[in-house]
């Protein structure tokens, strides 16, 4: 069992930076293991991707972040980071951190569906 708690949202005016945090745990878990990713959450939309990551050098954006958030892990601290700069009103979501071990299909690491563990969420509010 994985469990995975995110911190760092907040409410910030567009333009501003926010760095989340997702702390993960359980027996033998190591981001070396695991599919991990970023999702959000909008009002009255479905979720979806942000950052992907694994195996420490394997990472891949959605393109309306793409130069603006970075995703990165501590191994020491197990901890997995999405730095937002440059944020727009259109990032206005509820956040997750999500792993899995296991993705049999290269395309399905973007499909939130095909991740098994997942944080509680983190409010992140942008104004304009």
């Amino acid at each position: 069992q994985v469990q995975l708690v995110e911190s760092g949202g907040g409410s910030v005016q567009s333009g501003g930076s926010l760095r989340l945090s997702c702390a993960a745990s359980g027996d033998g878990f190591s981001f070396d293991n695991y599919y991990v990713g970023w999702f959000r959450q909008a009002p009255g939309k479905e979720r979806e991707a942000v950052a992907f990551r694994f195996i420490s050098s394997i990472t891949e954006y959605a393109n309306s972040v793409k130069e603006r958030f970075r995703i990165s892990q501590d191994n020491a601290r197990n901890t997995l980071s999405l730095q937002m700069n440059s944020l727009k009103p259109e990032d206005t979501a509820m956040y997750y951190c999500a792993a899995t071990p296991r993705l049999p299909s290269w395309s399905w690491r973007l499909d939130p569906e095909k991740y098994d563990y997942w944080g509680q969420g983190t409010q992140v509010t942008v104004s304009s």
